[in-house]
């Protein structure tokens, strides 16, 4: 009978549903609740958000093309909204969970997320989007398994772990949110996090994960902290990448992975050491002192404590810049789809637009900001893709306010506005990240995976498309700039919607590096971008107004 009812009600949310879906593709629902709690990460008593009681939060188990539905109640005494770090919501930003898309969910209210990783796999995680609330919690991780009959490049693992990895500061959000309104930086993190725990390192600590001697492991890596790159390692073990933000690579073993804030890899990691304990270890990278903890690995059976010897970090960018260099594409390996790889050829592509980002800090009324092109990023009451989609976008935003190709002079200053390019459909785009500050900057597009192919030091000139690689350079979502360098990136605009460009650095995203890319349906068309949705919230110019006429059929 609970079957039956089961059945019925996934029959009716279909029928219901905005999103056009395929008959075949099944739906996994959950009901979320969002509440403060208090936790002693760090060994200090602190306000936490919950999901469901957990931190981090529940872990999202999926396939590629399920229909994910999640009711969010949120019971802060805030506004709230989750993003779905990687996820590209084709053709439906309306569940992105940016400010920029979506009216927030107020308190003692909820909405219900319905989306669906399309053509995806991989490795990715959810965070608030919201204020500083992800200084808080409220982040898990989500994972994109391929389908049955897709092949991977690797054998199945005895099991498949989150390792959610993430700097951690002991002030609450509000306080750290009153330091940047202030004009203030948040400073120096008070400490490293796996999996919401900082590791004791004296044997006391209860083992995170349990290992079969002589089996496989999936360990997916994330870092969801607030702005430190972290090096990832493990005693005694190597980790053979495998996959990439949805992408399968090569596959190299390393001693360390150097994870900057926003990226995840997925690794293999092989029992294969004598059957005991071992630590895991994430260390701050670019910091002038390093800042470490420690996860504990235990062997089914084993006997005898980890080592307090823990193995050292790496040092200095060089090292890092060489290791991005190493990334490679799996060129003939299927990702959600049969078809291999390699089989798209964006090395061929002839580039239309070329857009140079440069990130700048400053100070605007003697408070600091941080801007893209001489312009610091502020979200409008009503949201950006709401604005557009009712007719009123020239009340609340203008286009393309930032040069594609910045002189010295405009980005000496800044000015505070709401930051939007506007992108033709279906063209094909380079965008270069120049970074001329000291510090390693992390840079992540929604709604896309775009091909990392080239990072290298200097300023960008047309002569360095030279030493781009086109063949085989991982498509990704986030990519890291070090100091004084230059990253470049290629990709298709094809998936309508307003998309978030930001920085991973939350304290600079909050202070205003990001922007959005507006990519419009040219003749609006459900073959572009669904409607949006009934359940919608409607917030700023547009509460209460009627919706437009919905877009024609494809």
């Amino acid at each position: 009978m609970r079957g039956v009812k089961l059945l019925a009600a996934c029959l009716y949310l279909a029928a219901a549903a905005t999103v056009v879906v395929r008959a075949e593709d099944p739906y996994f629902h959950h009901v979320w609740n969002v509440t403060y709690g208090t936790v002693s990460p760090l060994g200090v008593p602190q306000q936490v958000i919950l999901i469901n009681g957990q931190f981090p939060g529940p872990n999202i188990n999926s396939t590629s093309n399920n229909n994910i539905i999640i009711n969010v109640f949120n019971n802060l005494d805030e506004p709230f909204l989750l993003t779905w770090n990687g996820i590209q919501h084709r053709k439906n930003c309306w569940q992105d969970g940016t400010p920029g898309t979506m009216c927030p969910i107020m308190p003692g209210t909820n909405y219900t997320y319905h989306f669906q990783p399309k053509d995806q796999i991989g490795s990715y995680f959810y965070y608030p989007s919201t204020a500083l609330h992800r200084s808080a919690g409220g982040f898990g991780g989500l994972r994109v398994n391929s389908r049955l009959l897709i092949p991977v490049p690797y054998a199945d693992p005895e099991d498949d772990y989150t390792v959610l990895i993430g700097d951690w500061y002991t002030k609450s959000h509000t306080q750290l949110k009153k330091f940047l309104d202030g004009g203030r930086t948040l400073g120096r993190p008070d400490g490293i996090l796996i999996n919401g725990k900082a590791g004791k390192g004296d044997g006391s600590d209860a083992p995170l994960f349990t290992l079969k001697p002589g089996k496989t492991y999936r360990l997916r890596v994330c870092n969801v902290g607030l702005k430190t790159s972290l090096n990832f390692r493990i005693q005694n073990h190597k980790l053979k990448l495998v996959e990439m933000e949805g992408s399968h690579v090569l596959q190299n073993d390393y001693d360390s992975l150097d994870v900057h804030v926003g990226q995840c890899y997925g690794t293999i990691l092989s029992a294969n050491q004598e059957a005991k304990d071992y630590y895991m270890v994430a260390s701050s990278r670019f910091l002038k002192s390093v800042i470490t903890t420690t996860g504990l690995l235990r062997y089914e059976g084993g006997k005898g404590p980890a080592s307090s010897q823990l193995p050292p970090g790496p040092v200095g960018w060089a090292w890092s810049l060489n290791q991005f260099r190493s990334f490679r594409w799996n060129l003939t390996a299927s990702a959600a789809r049969p078809n291999p790889q390699g089989s798209y050829h964006y090395g061929k592509i002839n580039i239309t637009r070329t857009i140079k980002l440069v990130n700048t800090q400053g100070k605007v009324d003697g408070k600091l900001r941080y801007a893209l092109n001489g312009v610091s990023h502020t979200d409008p009451e009503t949201p950006l893709k709401l604005a557009e989609y009712f007719g009123v976008a020239d009340k609340v935003f203008k286009y393309d306010s930032i040069s594609d190709n910045p002189t010295p002079e405009q980005i000496k200053s800044i000015k505070i506005e709401p930051n939007v390019l506007n992108i033709t459909h279906r063209t094909f785009i380079e965008v270069v990240f120049e970074n001329h500050e000291k510090s390693v900057q992390s840079w992540h597009l929604d709604g896309y995976s775009f091909f990392s192919v080239a990072v290298e030091p200097g300023t960008w000139t047309p002569e360095k498309r030279k030493n781009y690689n086109l063949l085989d350079a991982v498509s990704r979502h986030t990519v890291q700039v070090y100091p004084k360098c230059w990253a470049a990136i290629l990709l298709t605009f094809d998936n309508c919607g307003m998309w978030n460009i930001r920085s991973e650095n939350s304290e600079r995203r909050y202070l205003g590096q990001q922007l959005y890319a507006s990519v419009l349906s040219p003749e609006k068309s459900l073959r572009d971008e669904y409607n949006m949705p009934e359940t919608s919230l409607q917030c700023g110019l547009v509460k209460g107004t009627p919706k437009p006429n919905p877009y024609a059929g494809a």
